[in-house]
């Protein structure tokens, strides 16, 4: 069945049908790449923190990447990366519609990903602050934008070409035991017993040739919270998209990040700009090393499903949601335990008459010949990405979260019994427990039919 979009007025909500597939068969790969600039400025409130700020710096390039690829006669898929916190399906299913129209590529071909730099102006309303509906506005201008001149660069005869590097000095599982049997968010930590999960050191990366063995494109995938800048306070793309740009003035072509699942993963040490500029310059090596190293592979199979998921909002003790987030910030953050406990208290009053409200979000998986890329809506845990790459029936899966819309942070069920800031109760954190393990098994689910189901032609929008 083809999936139909009802598009709204940008910004609105746009309804979309059951679920839907399209597979290109073989042929000559075109590939197409563009980034486009997301225009942002002082007067706008930086997303990623517990309460409003604002910046009056800039580096890097805040940009939407895009990468077409088109087996001709068949169709298209695309893949975009935008460097913004995250963004809900409210944004970004009209996007989507008007890409299908002018670009001519089916929904289910088209995933829309969020780096989760916490240097951006805000595209979400959680904690202490809102969405900036102008920035939003650009992020969706830019996105269409991008696809757009993605399109109209496609390349005759390119090449993929996958290789699997690592990099385990760059992220780790940031929900430390305390020595008082709290989960580590802020404060200090020096009492820290242990992690309580695993960090995913794999970092794929994905090159474009053209036939004359010129970069065209690179999308490379890693599993850590996307922060940490040079300038300290500035909008940025953060240090995955500082590598990326720089990247593409030493080697050609143009480079985008997906974000891993990252949900339990931070950098806990690279935080200041010294150090910023060491993970800069390790991504960088790995990139580089990926791109020269990568295997080339047959495109023989261009497929994408796309599908509605559903979810419920959590049931919540109120006096026990507050009794968490003061003891630990009183005892963690004494300077700013009442700023953040009130902000923790807004939230659960937004959320208090929502308690069982069925939602409806997006997964969605994809295949590139015999690479798999995933898309969940959320702050994945680390461990439950892992899960997804253990049960797929593709040796080479990739995960990236925060992809086609934005539902907090997904924990998986013993992340929930600990307990900690992922897990309390808020805009931020609102799914019932169980949903991280449902996603996987659903998304294992659509993999599976999408590994035994043979190429076929896609279906005409």
């Amino acid at each position: 069945m083809i999936l139909r979009v009802l598009a709204a007025l940008a910004g609105s909500m746009v309804i979309l049908s059951a679920p839907g597939h399209a597979a290109l068969a073989a042929g000559n790969l075109r590939v197409g790449a563009a980034a486009v600039k997301i225009p942002a400025d002082d007067s706008m409130e930086i997303g990623g923190g517990i309460t409003a700020r604002r910046s009056g710096a800039q580096e890097g390039q805040l940009r939407a990447v895009a990468v077409v690829l088109e087996v001709p006669g068949q169709g298209r898929a695309a893949i975009v990366a935008c460097d913004v916190l995250m963004l809900t399906r409210d944004l970004l299913d009209p996007v989507v519609a008007t890409i299908e129209r002018d670009c001519q590529i089916s929904p289910q071909c088209v995933l829309l990903n969020a780096t989760h730099t916490h240097s951006a102006p805000s595209t979400v309303t959680v904690h202490g602050y809102r969405r900036d509906e102008v920035f939003c506005r650009r992020v969706q201008q830019a996105i269409v934008e991008a696809v757009r001149q993605a399109c109209r660069k496609l390349v005759d005869g390119c090449q993929f070409r996958f290789r699997l590097e690592e990099e385990s000095s760059i992220g780790q599982n940031s929900r430390l035991l305390l020595s008082d049997h709290t989960i580590y968010w802020i404060g200090p930590r020096g009492d820290a017993v242990r992690p309580t999960g695993p960090a995913d050191p794999q970092l794929p990366v994905l090159s474009f040739r053209n036939a004359h063995d010129g970069l065209v494109a690179v999308l490379f995938n890693h599993s850590c919270h996307t922060i940490g800048t040079r300038t300290p306070g500035a909008r940025s793309p953060s240090f995955y998209g500082l590598a990326a740009q720089e990247l593409e003035v030493e080697l050609g072509g143009t480079f985008g990040f997906l974000e891993g699942a990252s949900g339990s993963t931070h950098n806990l040490g690279m935080r200041d700009p010294v150090p910023i500029d060491e993970a800069i310059s390790r991504i960088k090596r790995d990139v580089r090393q990926g791109v020269e190293r990568g295997e080339p592979q047959p495109i023989s199979r261009l497929a994408g499903i796309k599908r509605s998921f559903s979810f419920k909002v959590r049931h919540f003790d109120d006096a026990r949601e507050d009794a968490a987030v003061s003891s630990y910030c009183e005892k963690r953050a004494p300077d700013r335990a009442k700023t953040i406990v009130e902000v923790f208290r807004k939230q659960r009053d937004v959320l208090r008459p929502q308690q069982g409200q069925e939602r409806e979000t997006w997964l969605q998986v994809m295949a590139l010949g015999d690479v798999a890329l995933v898309g969940v809506p959320a702050e994945f845990f680390t461990g439950l990405g892992l899960e997804i790459k253990r049960r797929s029936p593709y040796q080479k899966t990739f995960v990236a979260e925060l992809a086609n819309d934005w539902i907090g942070y997904l924990p998986d069920r013993e992340a929930h019994r600990l307990g900690g800031y992922q897990t309390w109760t808020g805009l931020h954190s609102y799914a019932e427990p169980g949903t991280g393990e449902r996603i996987v098994d659903e998304v294992v689910a659509m993999l599976d039919q999408l590994h035994s189901q043979p190429a076929a032609p896609a279906a005409s929008p």
